[in-house]
């Protein structure tokens, strides 16, 4: 390393705070009492079916349970939450095949604009009310009329019962990316309508678990749904405390107040592995550090001028720095377990060529750019970004946001540069590529419709080598284009309690629960 990208008093002073003795102590005592009245993983008494608890230390904010919400449904606490208490068509396993999970069977007409789903029947909600088709139908259209997130997935698309055990989804122009899209697509009961924050305080869901705890600071808790179609979970509940500090993650799992955690930085997973009472692996993550450009800006609207601002970022430096084990300089815009992944010329870091092509594309070194963010994981990555273009003369606001202000003012561009961890957890290039990049999306205020032809031509063809090789060029166009910097592939370090056994690290960041046991409970 031949330069710091960002204070190193910042970096001793997190060292010395993990390795003193004497400030783990009071962290313990003060993660204790905010899981007072949670038993670890050992505890007895557990509610419910199974025996045994878990103790999540969260990495995200969770600030809704309402997946079609057009404010944070799509955030990773929701999805999170939404996998435990709700069910959906089709699931993605680890390895990013599909499975059923209310629908046993699908298949589509030759164009790919009808789509047919085989219901499982018998299925019922926590109350013990009958799920039927109806109930899946209404989802569907309450997900489109809230204009969520994932509700770009599908447009002009409608769902019909065409019995009590079948469902058929016709699209407005052949989709082949169908069933991975509807994996983040979930069923509540059809009285639910619009916004209705009162049933999302105590949701009635046909998932796993069900909700016994949801309150302000962002604690959740699961207990298994007896009435769950595959059996009740093994463990007896499960618990999510919001975290976002480091410290008190990694003090809570090494005291057992915690029994699994994920995100774990790169200089603290070696101290984590010597620790025989706990199990470490790091996986692959569809995840994909992006920095968007709002091309909408005046000032960014030039592709010359956003291909210079990442050229003039060292980010195979950053990189190396920060996420030695955990991240790989990114190389496409998806990552490479992403169903149209292909590799991209790599944008060389040259700090005075970036500068020269400023200067003559006319760049105003007065203009302030405004960087924004949420998550205080990821502020040393963004400071090392600031950095890098202070030093060629580019002004940069750095700004830090909570999760519901940052959602609001994505969607609203009101910002010039802003920092995601987009991961996909439909494995398909289609759920961010094709909802994401096109003019219609209005996401990054970029348009090309090249781009538009590739990305529709990518999602109908059902051959899945066509698909790979139209989405290559869609990627190489978003690249070469700079609609974003696209420094970082990250991988996820997970790290749990021994004593837990099921435990199956999720390249998205959202474990499964139902599949975890309690050993000994």
């Amino acid at each position: 390393m031949t330069r710091a990208l960002f204070p190193a008093r910042e970096l001793r002073s997190l060292r010395n705070a993990l390795r003193s003795t004497r400030r783990v102590a009071v962290a313990a005592l003060a993660v204790a009492v905010a899981l007072s009245g949670c038993s670890s993983a050992t505890g007895g008494g557990a509610a419910g079916a199974g025996g045994g608890e878990i103790n999540v230390a969260g990495t995200y904010p969770i600030e809704n349970l309402d997946p079609a919400s057009p404010q944070g449904g799509s955030a990773t606490g929701t999805q999170l939450t939404s996998q435990a208490i709700f069910s959906r068509l089709a699931r993605p396993k680890p390895d990013g095949t599909l499975e059923g999970d209310l629908a046993t069977s699908w298949k589509s007409d030759s164009t790919a604009t009808e789509w047919t789903f085989t219901l499982r029947q018998g299925v019922k909600f926590s109350d013990g009310s009958d799920l039927t088709a109806e109930d899946v139908v209404a989802s569907f259209k309450r997900l489109l009329d809230l204009k969520s997130t994932n509700a770009a997935n599908f447009p002009g698309y409608t769902m019909t019962a065409t019995s009590p055990a079948e469902v058929v989804l016709k699209t407005s122009k052949p989709d082949a990316a169908v069933p991975y899209k509807l994996a983040i697509f979930y069923v509540v009961p059809r009285t639910v309508t619009g916004e209705d924050k009162a049933f999302f305080q105590n949701p009635v869901g046909s998932g796993p678990f069900k909700l016994e705890k949801f309150d302000s600071a962002g604690t959740v808790v699961f207990v298994p749904n007896p009435n769950h179609y595959g059996g009740a979970p093994k463990v007896g509940r499960v618990t999510i405390r919001k975290m976002p500090e480091l410290a008190a993650r990694l003090t809570a799992l090494r005291t057992g107040e915690a029994d699994l955690i994920w995100g774990i930085p790169d200089d603290q997973l070696a101290q984590v592995q010597s620790d025989p009472n706990l199990k470490v692996q790091t996986v692959p993550s569809t995840a994909v550090f992006t920095m968007w450009f709002n091309s909408s800006t005046p000032e960014l609207k030039d592709a010359e001028v956003r291909r210079a601002l990442w050229q003039a970022v060292d980010f195979a430096t950053v990189i190396k720095q920060l996420y030695p084990q955990t991240g790989s300089l990114a190389d496409a815009p998806i990552s490479p377990i992403t169903l149209g992944y292909a590799p991209q010329k790599p944008v060389g870091y040259d700090a005075e060529a970036a500068k020269a092509a400023l200067t003559k594309a006319g760049f105003d070194f007065d203009t302030k750019l405004r960087l924004q963010f949420a998550n205080a994981e990821f502020r040393q990555f963004n400071q090392a970004v600031v950095s890098d273009l202070a030093k060629i003369g580019v002004k940069v606001d750095l700004l830090e946001k909570e999760q519901a202000v940052f959602t609001k003012d994505l969607l609203a561009l009101n910002w010039d540069i802003n920092f995601q961890q987009l991961s996909n957890p439909t494995f398909d290039g289609a759920n961010t590529l094709g909802r994401l990049y096109p003019c219609a999306a209005k996401r990054n205020g970029y348009c090309n419709p090249e781009l538009d032809k590739l990305l529709a031509a990518a999602g109908a063809s059902p051959d899945k080598d066509e698909r790979v090789r139209l989405y290559g060029e869609a990627s190489k166009i978003i690249w070469e284009d700079a609609v974003g910097m696209f420094p970082m592939a990250v991988k996820y370090a997970y790290a749990w309690n021994s004593r837990l056994s099921g435990v199956t690290p999720d390249p998205n960041g959202l474990p499964d629960f139902s599949r975890m046991q309690v050993n000994g409970s």
